[in-house]
């Protein structure tokens, strides 16, 4: 916390035992922790009824519901409110303030579908008074035949939105509307609820039903916390967390509502992010209650390698290699999580990693996401592994036939000691004599089920995760709390920024000239295109046809084509060119996003900058920058583009900084697509937010993880309804236990 909230919280603390101290009697000493017993599967039944079944709805308004992802009656409790309306009082018109929300009602005096700019646009108009004045209400490209019918004179609404104030006329742009009964006490007198829509579904309809819900329902939500927990976190019972939730009390404060900061929604999103951490807790524990292999650094192959390395390791390299030699060391089977941005110098602590693995005895492998990345990999370690005496292979979907089973050979009877590879290297044709450690590269592109068939290969052999995707603390502490986490934070010396600039279509020469100089003064450049051949769907570049282009751009100059597409021997060969300098330019797809280190390479050119996420973009520029000369980065962007878009721009242009980038990044995606959810394995939440709520998510994560300490198991009493709801929440993917 914050120095004033640890203030504030101590001082409230000392407020607390100070009346105890008066009022012993206030502590009820008598009350149980142990839960009554409760029937989960028949809440279960209940909570999993059909959303038409509920009075009033139907098939067609379940059709409509289920838009919105509600299908149960369980979906309808945690649809939470996307904001709130104090219609506890309604203002008159003639009062309104301009640039405020204001709530409104009054007769409809007209109605009618406008034309501007020349009639090309099409605004719906409802002019709505009250005696004490005239407002109008306009929406714009929305479905106005729609509108028309749904509102007609004289007809009574209550409006909200933000005044507006144009050409002498009060106005607001597409604000909230409905028919207004005043002796609705549902929908009138108190703070509302306003819930994402859908055509066709109002939300009067939506209040009524979730209502219905909270009446007949909300009972058969079990309060799986612990009470201790309850009361230590001054976290509301869950039922009235539900009810307010919705439908708040007529005391609560508006501010706060709207804010997300409600003691109902911070309790709901407690509850979401403890049982997401219990689950990641028990996994931590699993791994930690594992027998492993413990190994000792040696430095008979390690501090050889040293000696043969052309520069020395830097301050964070050799503090994370030994948090991972501690971890090997272990009786219990590392489970670390490397993360650093591109360059920083991941590839020789794996590599560390894998020699102490060999000088105890065993074999190491690392597996890559793409064929790229693993020859990367293969072409950095084989040398000094073969100067060490160690034979390390390449395993690829493209090695076959008497070569394969040579390689599979070796790996079986124990001549091979570093196995580097794809996918190819979790076949079932890949058996290991003794496998001590599998490092798993660029992680978030492997399903945790492939990270699970691995480890399987050895008898619980250590696990080194890597990633040179930067991921924010809170994402990192909710996907990967079962991981310890190292962080390398310093770049190798020699390491020179990389100076990124925003150009558009028209400034295309400018570019070139860049590259013109660069290249002139013995540089190389990469450009890089979104596709490797033009689609008929598409009207994006690609770089099969644009190499012609910058061919004939820069027709003094050697020209290379590298993409995904390629067979591996003419990747590798590209790629060996481009590093001898014998290629000036190379034209790629984004197959060169991870694994490529060329320090003369000064300038990185993304066409159609727009169309790459953050994450891609980081990584690309990562390719520049590897020596001492002066590096940039051109994002070439076509003018249509996204708000997103043009966001993610400005970012890289004014940041160099990985963990800033994911941070924006993580906002404007959300950590479902930031990571790919599927792949992730994190349930979606329903309430919580991982950017917004990262205190909360702090704080559930330490009591969850303080309870696996207390009760591993979930043995003691007062935790069996645990049990059951956290076995429900997870449903199975608790036996993932252990892979990371």
């Amino acid at each position: 916390m914050p120095l004033s909230d640890k203030k504030e919280s101590v001082i409230r603390a000392m407020g607390i035992v100070g009346e105890l101290r008066k009022n012993p009697e206030t502590l009820n000493l008598s009350t149980s922790d142990v839960p009554s017993e409760f029937d989960l599967p028949a809440s279960q039944k209940a909570l999993s009824t059909p959303i038409q079944f509920i009075k009033g709805v139907g098939p067609k308004l379940a059709s409509l519901l289920e838009k919105k992802g509600i299908r149960t009656v369980e979906d309808a409790l945690y649809f939470i409110p996307r904001e709130y309306q104090d219609r506890r009082e309604i203002r008159k018109i003639s009062r309104v303030e301009i640039g405020k929300v204001e709530t409104v009602t009054g007769e409809v005096l007209a109605v009618d579908i406008v034309g501007f700019r020349g009639g090309k646009k099409k605004v719906f108009e409802i002019m709505v008074g009250d005696g004490s004045g005239v407002i109008v209400g306009k929406w714009f490209h929305f479905n106005l035949r729609f509108m028309k019918d749904r509102f007609k004179q004289g007809d009574r609404v209550i409006m909200t939105g933000e005044v507006r104030a144009f050409g002498g006329q009060r106005e607001m742009h597409h604000p909230d509307i409905e028919p207004f009964d005043d002796t609705d006490k549902l929908n009138f007198g108190r703070i509302v609820p306003v819930y994402p829509l859908t055509e066709g579904l109002g939300e009067k309809t939506l209040r009524k039903i979730i209502s219905q819900v909270i009446a007949g329902y909300a009972d058969n939500v079990k309060d799986g916390l612990p009470q201790g927990i309850v009361r230590d976190r001054g976290l509301m019972p869950l039922k009235e967390a539900l009810e307010k939730v919705h439908f708040p009390g007529s005391t609560e404060d508006i501010g706060v509502l709207m804010a997300g900061r409600s003691p109902a929604r911070r309790r709901l999103v407690f509850d979401e992010f403890f049982f997401l951490e219990l689950g990641m807790a028990l996994r931590h524990k699993g791994v930690a209650m594992e027998k492993g292999i413990p190994m000792i650094d040696t430095g008979e192959l390690t501090g050889r390698l040293r000696k043969l390395l052309p520069f020395a390791l830097t301050v964070a390299q050799e503090r994370v290699i030994g948090e991972i030699k501690s971890d090997m060391a272990s009786a219990h089977p590392m489970n670390r999580l490397v993360q650093g941005d591109v360059g920083c110098g991941k590839t020789i602590v794996a590599f560390i990693s894998l020699l102490i693995a060999v000088e105890n005895g065993y074999q190491a492998a690392i597996m890559a996401p793409t064929e790229l990345l693993a020859e990367q990999h293969f072409l950095n370690i084989h040398r000094f592994a073969e100067s060490l005496g160690v034979k390390a292979i390449l395993l690829t979907s493209g090695v076959k036939g008497k070569e394969r089973e040579a390689i599979l050979s070796g790996i079986r009877n124990g001549v091979v000691g570093i196995v580097i590879g794809t996918h190819s290297v979790i076949q079932g044709a890949v058996e290991f004599k003794s496998l001590g450690l599998a490092v798993i590269d660029e992680q978030h592109r492997f399903g945790v089920i492939q990270r699970g068939v691995i480890k399987k290969k050895g008898d619980n052999p250590h696990v080194l995760v890597m990633t040179a995707t930067p991921i924010p603390r809170t994402l990192a502490m909710t996907v990967y709390g079962d991981l310890d986490i190292s962080v390398i934070d310093e770049m190798p010396p020699g390491r020179s920024p990389v100076e990124t600039r925003i150009y558009n279509e028209k400034e295309r020469e400018k570019v070139y000239a860049v590259i013109k100089k660069e290249v002139e003064a013995g540089r190389q450049a990469y450009v890089v295109y979104p596709l490797v051949e033009e689609s008929e769907k598409s009207d994006l570049m690609d770089a099969t046809n644009m190499a012609e282009n910058i061919k004939v751009a820069f027709p003094d100059f050697r020209i290379a084509l590298l993409h995904g597409r390629m067979k591996a021997e003419e990747k590798e060969g590209v790629m060996k060119g481009f590093k001898d300098r014998e290629i000036d330019i190379l034209v790629a797809t984004t197959v060169i996003e991870v694994g490529i280190d060329v320090p003369n390479a000064s300038v990185m050119v993304i066409e159609h900058a727009e169309r790459f996420g953050l994450s891609q973009l980081h990584q690309l520029r990562g390719r520049v920058g590897r020596g001492s000369h002066k590096s940039r980065c051109l994002l070439l962007a076509q003018y249509k583009r996204s708000e997103d878009a043009w966001k993610r721009l400005k970012v890289m242009e004014g940041s160099t900084d990985g963990f800033r980038i994911a941070e924006v990044d993580l906002e404007i995606r959300g950590p479902g697509d930031f990571l790919g959810t599927r792949q992730s394995g994190i349930p979606d939440f329903r309430v919580g937010s991982i950017i917004r709520d990262a205190r909360i998510l702090d704080e559930a994560k330490t009591a969850a993880f303080s309870l696996v300490e207390d009760d591993p198991e979930l043995a003691r009493p007062e935790n069996s309804i645990l049990r059951e709801v956290l076995r429900d929440r997870w449903k199975g993917r608790l036996e993932l236990a252990g892979i990371g």
